[in-house]
């Protein structure tokens, strides 16, 4: 929150007192009832964002008691809470002394604190002796509690009590009135505990809804070492919130995440092996004589400092160089001669020697420097693996970004789904209840089992993050080819949830990409057109033998045709470049089946 409001003020021009907001902004409680609320303190799980958009809270009142009621054994009053909140004709008070006391709450016992004034108000019970009953009651004391009850119901003159039936309560419903208070009080939240999280609940909310690019990099910047919650939430900023990730920038970046103009820009000193106190002569560097021009004069101010060959080509990978003269593969190639030609010079520095540099005239300096060789730039692939590797996510984009319809299609739970929230012990996949994922194999590890058998663990990374999946000896002997670094497969399993906090999958069935079922749709004016040009169609189909079928679409006939199986095709960019080409590209359309039309493979 404070960096969030630094960050704010600083953008902005203003200045924000975060703990006197207007605490009743509908549009920011109308934002935390649209359930998209990752990153707001309390509210960001699965279950609760389903919660929040069905309590549509309409005052902090109603943001301390979900926080109070989604918890186990709480959450079975959430259907009577809901149901008084949205029709307050149906709320029913089991005497009027009640009124006043759980009017707030829709006619709920939700806090420690109405259990104590239930007895104080209806018994006559003191204040002490309200806390003791309380106390009693959330730590399950039963004998303590029975011997209460009938203090609450018939008084007890000796000790001050005067009961509910000396109040004029009947009997009954006294007796109705404590079972309740004791189903509740075993797991009962106290309010001014759940008041105090409402209050960073909202605060974090308000900031999300009117800093969104601000709110966002305070928060990534406090999960640098989580990867798993950094991936989410960049997929948060850029797929939800419009709100693009750019990779560091040695001239602009900070040192945790900051604003650059509509976008979100990453912080220098989460690049794997820099850290905050290289980051910070960075940027005592650049304030002092201003930003640097080149990687020669970068490596030239650093050398001698915090940045080493490690430093440097971590700052190349993770693409903290990128705005500096050359490509990521240019500066890898001279990063290790430049660092020994500067440190060469620093030395002959201190030697007092003057090297030819130093005497040579502005224009005789170009041939000194070290030029780049003309190597060109990594392949796409590459330059992401260097990301993924240096800042522990994808920056610039994703290895399954070409990919997302088909893997979004074909999954029934994302990684997120199998972490389990802390506040419910619950994961977003049942233990025990059949799962299909996707993603890249990140990595595996191979293990020999008690029968001498081999098994393997594997790594399967999809867009929000990785998840472990065990693949026991018969399913890693059947599919062992398929499990090398970065394929891109579906497995079909049984989630395992256990202690862990991310639970795991079985493998039982493994679908690489390229194998589901897809159909290419071919569509012609008429069919005398299509007989026209038959022969040519089938020659290129005839080269590029596969799964995949083909269906022929005669558009004034309105008649399909799917080819015979011997004519089915592998559906490749080069073939769907060159039917393109001849028939038109709105002519040619892939369709996927889907996994669901796929048979068992073994």
């Amino acid at each position: 929150i404070q960096n969030a409001v630094r960050l704010a003020e600083k953008d902005y021009g203003i200045t924000i007192d975060i703990d006197h907001i207007d605490f009743d902004d509908k549009k920011v409680l109308e934002s935390i009832g649209t359930g998209r609320t990752e990153g707001v303190f309390q509210l960001e799980s699965a279950g609760m964002k389903s919660f929040m958009k069905e309590l549509k809270a309409e005052n902090l009142e109603d943001i301390i008691a979900g926080i109070s009621l989604y918890r186990p054994g709480p959450m079975d009053f959430i259907p009577k809470y809901l149901k008084g909140k949205n029709d307050r004709a149906s709320i029913t008070y089991d005497c009027p002394q009640l009124e006043p006391i759980l009017s707030p709450t829709y006619g709920c016992i939700v806090y420690q604190e109405q259990v104590m004034q239930i007895v104080r108000d209806l018994a006559g019970y003191t204040m002490g002796r309200s806390d003791l009953v309380r106390r009693a009651m959330s730590k399950k004391k039963t004998s303590v509690m029975e011997k209460e009850r009938q203090n609450f119901v018939y008084g007890n003159q000796s000790e001050g009590v005067k009961g509910c039936v000396n109040n004029g309560i009947d009997e009954k419903t006294a007796n109705h009135i404590y079972d309740e208070m004791i189903d509740f009080a075993k797991y009962a939240f106290n309010k001014s505990h759940a008041a105090a999280y409402a209050v960073v609940s909202y605060q974090t909310a308000y900031l999300k809804y009117y800093y969104p690019r601000e709110f966002m990099a305070a928060l990534m910047t406090s999960v640098m070492d989580n990867v798993s919650k950094f991936s989410e939430y960049v997929l948060t900023c850029r797929r939800m919130m419009g709100i693009p990730v750019l990779p560091p920038d040695i001239n602009e970046g900070e040192s945790g995440f900051s604003v650059s103009g509509d976008a979100i820009r990453y912080g220098l000193s989460a690049i794997k092996s820099v850290g905050k106190p290289v980051t910070e002569v960075i940027l005592a560097e650049r304030e002092r004589n201003g930003p640097f021009r080149s990687m020669e004069d970068f490596v030239g101010r650093m050398s001698m400092k915090e940045v080493n060959k490690r430093t440097l080509e971590n700052f190349i990978k993770s693409g903290a160089l990128d705005t500096l003269p050359g490509t990521r593969r240019q500066k890898m190639a001279v990063a290790p001669t430049m660092l020994e030609e500067k440190a060469r010079e620093k030395k002959s520095m201190f030697e007092g020697q003057l090297s030819l540099f130093d005497i040579a005239g502005e224009e005789d300096r170009n041939e000194f420097q070290i030029t780049f060789p003309d190597v060109g730039e990594y392949s796409k692939d590459e330059l992401l693996a260097f990301e993924k590797e240096i800042l522990g996510v994808y920056i610039s984009g994703h290895p399954l970004d070409d990919y997302e319809d088909t893997w979004r299609r074909n999954i029934t739970a994302t990684s997120a789904q199998f972490i389990v929230d802390e506040e419910t012990d619950e994961a977003g996949v049942e233990d025990g209840s059949r799962a299909v994922i996707g993603g890249l194999v990140a990595g595996k590890t191979v293990k020999t089992t008690r029968t001498n058998q081999l098994m393997a663990f594997i790594t399967l990374e999809d867009l929000l993050g990785p998840v472990e999946v065990i693949v026991f000896p018969r399913d890693y002997e059947a599919n062992r080819d398929l499990f090398t670094e970065d394929s891109k497969l579906f497995i079909r399993g049984r989630v395992s949830i256990g202690d862990d906090p991310v639970g795991k999958l079985v493998c039982e069935q493994v679908i690489p990409f390229d194998s589901v079922p897809k159909e290419l749709w071919l569509q012609f004016p008429d069919m005398e057109t299509y007989q026209a040009g038959e022969q040519r169609l089938l020659t290129s189909l005839r080269s590029c033998e596969g799964k995949d079928r083909v269906v022929i679409y005669l558009q004034k006939e309105r008649a399909k045709k799917v080819l015979p199986a011997n004519w089915n095709v592998q559906v490749t960019p080069g073939l769907l470049e060159e039917l393109g080409k001849g028939l038109g590209e709105k002519n040619v359309k892939v369709v996927e089946k889907g996994l669901e039309k796929l048979g068992k493979m073994n």
